[in-house]
């Protein structure tokens, strides 16, 4: 059973390479966001909150993201173990997480902030299906227009240059102590999340002696 956690700035493909790790190794992968996201869409009180903080440009509260980790891994559907994705935020969330999880290893996604800016507000998303895109890596067939449904591509409210400045500075003063306390257990793996997606997974892998 391998458990691990994933952790980088907005736009460093966290999502992306949890979601290839859980694919290449059998493992579960459980996103905060996704969790968050399919809240939002189903109109759930957990959504409603969610949707007012993030429409503010805000975090969720770290509160909130561990009731929804917990809850998720108490579901016990990890059978080949984890990818945790958004989680923890925080180093009491990290303490716990290392009491009772056991963690084989924390992949970090290292990004320079330029780069995060250039991806993030290059992110559209479709007004009718909810289809992300990229316009630098996943631009559609025609300008604005899903490929899909033909929905209207749009940007997201909280992806200002304002919004992620104030995200980019609350990921850090909260992120780096966590990274410290899995760094003293020498359990991190920085990873520069630079490159293509395939060589940043390809780097994953060897740090984590993963044989493909």
């Amino acid at each position: 059973m391998r458990k691990y956690v994933i952790m980088g700035v907005q736009g460093s493909g966290k999502g992306t390479q949890a979601s290839k790790l859980c694919e290449a190794f059998g493992l579960e992968h459980i996103s905060v966001g996704d969790i968050f996201r399919w809240n939002i869409a189903h109109h759930t009180k957990l959504g409603a909150q969610v949707r007012r903080l993030v429409d503010a440009g805000h975090l969720v509260s770290d509160d909130i993201v561990a009731r929804v980790v917990r809850d998720r891994l108490e579901q016990h559907d990890w059978n080949h173990g984890f990818v945790v994705d958004g989680f923890p935020r925080n180093v009491p969330q990290a303490e716990f997480f290392l009491e009772s999880y056991d963690i084989d290893a924390v992949i970090v996604l290292d990004l320079p902030d330029e780069e995060v800016e250039r991806r993030v507000l290059s992110r559209r998303v479709c007004s009718q299906c909810g289809l992300d895109y990229n316009l630098i890596a996943h631009r559609p067939a025609v300008a604005d227009v899903c490929d899909v449904c033909g929905g209207s591509l749009d940007q997201r409210e909280d992806d200002t240059h304002e919004a992620l400045a104030r995200r980019l500075a609350d990921y850090y003063a909260k992120t780096e102590p966590v990274i410290d306390v899995f760094g003293r257990k020498e359990l991190v793996v920085r990873i520069d999340a630079t490159p293509s997606k395939d060589e940043v997974f390809d780097a994953i892998t060897d740090g984590l002696g993963l044989i493909q």
